[in-house]
């Protein structure tokens, strides 16, 4: 029940479904003659979706949860397993594995790679997640197909194919290593979440943020309504949601 109702909110609760709702519910009021309410969906449904396309408002929501984690440039020598949270994916066999896992796995597979060539390929690379409602095939098999076709030995790849968010891979996390230092690899808008679920599970992740998203430089402030920063947008809904949720259960 727990995990529908966060993929529910998660669905609806986001910058563009919410700003679509206002907008029927304001033709819903012109269809009943209800004007004055009407106008007033209408206005606030083009100022919420102007609000959150904008790349600057985008942006400044999305850095302030990509820089509470500094980037990992160098692992720590003692390192024995690198954990690289799931994403998403769809199996197509026409397709390169690159292109049938999404880009935020792959950027997070990719990092995790880096710092297990800096670990002298002596790590093992941990990767998680199910196959979802309709692929057939899990997130965690996807990972390790794309895993060796970048290099990385098949002894060195452990896979967790269980878990369908992240704090049932801090679970399956706690199984596996116990009270061993690892490095936890994900989204850098994703980490500070991901880190509470992990804490609250007694462990000490070394957290290796990648796949930034949020850009405070170059920015122009002449561009409206982009596709690309209510995309940006959205990250830092599903974020800040999130660590709402967190707070709400007491993690």
């Amino acid at each position: 029940m727990d995990f529908l109702l966060k993929k529910l909110i998660s669905m609806f609760l986001m910058p563009l479904p919410l700003g679509v709702f206002f907008i029927v519910l304001a033709l819903v009021l012109l269809y009943r003659h209800k004007i004055k309410p009407a106008k007033f969906l209408l206005a606030l449904s083009i100022v919420w979706l102007f609000f959150f396309s904008y790349p600057p408002v985008a942006n400044t929501l999305l850095h302030s949860l990509e820089s509470n984690t500094p980037t990992l440039h160098n692992a720590p020598g003692n390192i024995k397993y690198i954990y690289v949270l799931g994403g998403g994916h769809h199996t197509d066999k026409n397709l390169p594995i690159t292109s049938q896992v999404v880009e935020a796995s792959v950027v997070r597979l990719t990092e995790g790679i880096r710092l297990y060539h800096q670990l002298h390929e002596e790590a093992t690379i941990i990767v998680s997640g199910y196959r979802g409602s309709f692929d057939p095939t899990t997130h965690a098999v996807m990972q390790k197909k794309l895993a060796l076709a970048l290099g990385v030995k098949e002894e060195k790849l452990i896979l967790r194919p269980e878990p369908r968010d992240t704090e049932e891979e801090a679970k399956a996390a706690k199984a596996l290593l116990g009270d061993k230092p690892f490095i936890l690899v994900t989204s850098a808008s994703h980490m500070t979440r991901a880190m509470h679920f992990f804490k609250n599970e007694g462990l000490a992740p070394i957290p290796a943020p990648t796949n930034h998203l949020a850009s405070t430089q170059y920015l122009d402030y002449t561009k409206f309504f982009s596709s690309e920063a209510l995309m940006r947008s959205r990250v830092a809904f599903h974020e800040l949601l999130g660590l709402i949720w967190q707070k709400i259960k007491g993690i």
